[in-house]
């Protein structure tokens, strides 16, 4: 089954709605802000630029800002590019792994159609 298909099945459709409001080739951040807003129309808890730390020796050596968490479950990676790369999968993957979430989205919102991935750990 599915992990957070509820949440997920009300997310999905949030981001093409997003994307077909405002069409192909902005930045990134009109993006965020966009679906912030259709979140919170939603009644979907969610967080922007979400800080997680990078522990080592008990000490925190860095911070990794996610673009947005989820009712603190999934993990979204919004990008505005020509095509998503292995090291944009990585960078998701890496959030996942720091803050201890198990869900993500990696989201490209630059060409006709949303291209989107979805990741489990």
């Amino acid at each position: 089954m599915l992990q957070f298909k509820e949440l997920s099945d009300r997310l999905v459709p949030a981001f093409h709605r997003v994307h077909r409001a405002l069409g192909p080739g902005l930045l990134e951040s009109a993006y965020e802000g966009a679906l912030a807003i259709e979140l919170a129309h939603l009644g979907i808890p969610f967080t922007r630029q979400q800080e997680f730390p990078v522990i080592y020796r008990n000490q925190i050596a860095g911070s990794y800002f996610a673009d947005m968490v989820v009712d603190q479950k999934i993990v979204l990676e919004l990008k505005s590019v020509n095509k998503l790369s292995s090291v944009m999968e990585a960078q998701l993957l890496n959030y996942l792994g720091i803050s201890g979430l198990s869900v993500g989205y990696l989201l490209n919102f630059r060409n006709q159609l949303l291209e989107k991935k979805r990741f489990v750990l």
